[in-house]
């Protein structure tokens, strides 16, 4: 899958120098992309206007126990706005804000974003490329809203341009899958995986750590099924619970199913995973933040991500570890 992975569990004694070869302790989302474009890149988040078999019918009209998506969602993202008009409004403001960036992803965030016929996706995603800076795209979707057909095209555009494929995974676990209302099994996640990375496309997932019925153990064990999938990219965030959705009244109603980590808490036992992470997957995200006000439940307050890598990043040189220092590990904790 790549030319970074790791060999060893064990590292030279200066450990100056890690398998994917910078200072950092993890295999970071940054390092990944000068060493593939050989500059910054920076996302643009994009709304193209979709919904979700959970929303509109198909399989439900609740969707997922915890989603609320517009927590997560850019508030200049709107799809009253066309493709184009969105990727140069961001890229304005990314070239004000980060003068180093010469390169674009267009990011399509919000929803299942391949949730739609074919010749719908054509019309969407060939629009991002009409602006020279966009180097590629970054398709966010679930395993079950996609096929053969829609994974030919992106092999396509593959040829020419990057191309990741963001499956919404969230558990490992059936039981889970079940209890938040997510509509498909974790046989469904890997087949789409194993489908869309036989394409030679890239791929990346999310998951949540925190989901209620999960145990500490039985997140850290998830991280060998997680190792065992063909991905490049992969996501972590901590439950977070946010207003209007069925997960709030659930939590209304049996607090006592929930376990919400505070931060110090988060960034020790997400190194733990991390310990026993495969090296060569690249780390894009281990916690996630939304505006207080989205909240509904026990949260971090106003602490910017960039706040949180920092922490992330001195507690890793505490504990003097890095990812897959434990790879492959016994999982008792």
């Amino acid at each position: 899958m790549t030319d970074i992975l790791g060999k060893s569990n064990t590292m030279p004694a200066t450990r100056s120098i890690y398998p994917w070869g910078d200072g950092r302790r993890y295999n970071s989302y940054s390092g990944y992309f000068r060493r593939l474009f050989g500059t910054r890149m920076q996302k643009l988040s994009v709304n193209a206007g979709f919904t979700c078999p959970n929303r509109d019918g198909s399989l439900s009209t609740g969707g997922c126990t915890f989603c609320n998506n517009d927590a997560f969602s850019p508030s200049y993202c709107t799809p009253q706005k066309s493709i184009r008009q969105q990727l140069e409004e961001g890229i304005e403001f990314h070239q004000k804000r980060y003068r180093s960036a010469e390169k674009y992803l267009a990011y399509f965030q919000s929803y299942s974003n391949t949730y739609a016929p074919l010749e719908r996706l054509q019309e969407i995603f060939s629009q991002a490329f009409e602006l020279p800076q966009i180097a590629g795209i970054i398709v966010g979707t679930r395993p079950d809203c996609i096929d053969e057909r829609k994974l030919d095209y992106f092999a396509m555009l593959a040829e020419r341009h990057y191309i990741v494929i963001e499956y919404g995974i969230e558990s490992c676990y059936d039981t889970t899958l079940t209890s938040i209302n997510r509509g498909h099994d974790f046989a469904c996640a890997r087949r789409a995986l194993e489908l869309t990375a036989a394409r030679g496309i890239h791929t990346g997932a999310h998951f949540i750590l925190g989901l209620p019925g999960e145990t500490q153990q039985m997140m850290l064990e998830q991280t060998t099924t997680i190792n065992n999938l063909p991905l490049n990219t992969v996501k972590f965030h901590q439950l977070q619970l946010f207003k209007n959705t069925p997960m709030a009244d659930e939590y209304t109603r049996h607090p006592e199913h929930f376990h919400f980590f505070d931060k110090e808490e988060y960034i020790d036992f997400f190194i733990d995973i991390l310990e026993r992470l495969r090296p060569d997957l690249v780390v894009e995200r281990f916690a996630g933040e939304a505006p207080p006000r989205f909240h509904a439940g026990p949260c971090w307050g106003l602490i910017r991500n960039e706040q949180l890598w920092n922490l992330f990043e001195k507690r890793l040189e505490e504990r003097d570890t890095w990812q897959g220092r434990l790879y492959p590990a016994p999982l008792n904790i």
